[in-house]
């Protein structure tokens, strides 16, 4: 799911829904294009479900759908994204700081 945030700073949310909880990131530049570039990916705290529909005068609902685990380890968690775009391969990979969102080349 995917949230759009027009204050303080316009921004996406990444909530990947987990253990009873949404686990967020902060977009600051939104997803990858069609391109590999990768994008920062700011953890933020956990979520609850009630969160996944949330909208007010700030924030809206961008995308809808499901994701899905390929492959995951301490640093890495690669995954499919399936929305109103169809399924889109991310990496998300962990800096140690930070994160970073890389659109895979290879997609499902």
């Amino acid at each position: 799911m995917l949230h759009e945030h027009r204050t303080p700073r316009h921004h996406f949310d990444l909530r990947l829904e987990e253990d009873g909880v949404l686990r967020s990131w902060a977009l600051p530049k939104g997803l990858p294009s069609t391109s590999s570039q990768d994008r920062l990916a700011l953890a933020v705290p956990d979520h609850d479900l009630d969160h996944l529909r949330y909208e007010d005068a700030y924030k809206s609902i961008a995308d809808l759908g499901w994701w899905e685990q390929v492959d995951r380890d301490e640093r890495r968690i690669v995954l499919v994204l399936h929305g109103r775009a169809g399924p889109v391969r991310y990496a998300l990979i962990s800096t140690g700081r930070d994160w970073l969102l890389h659109r895979t080349r290879q997609q499902p």
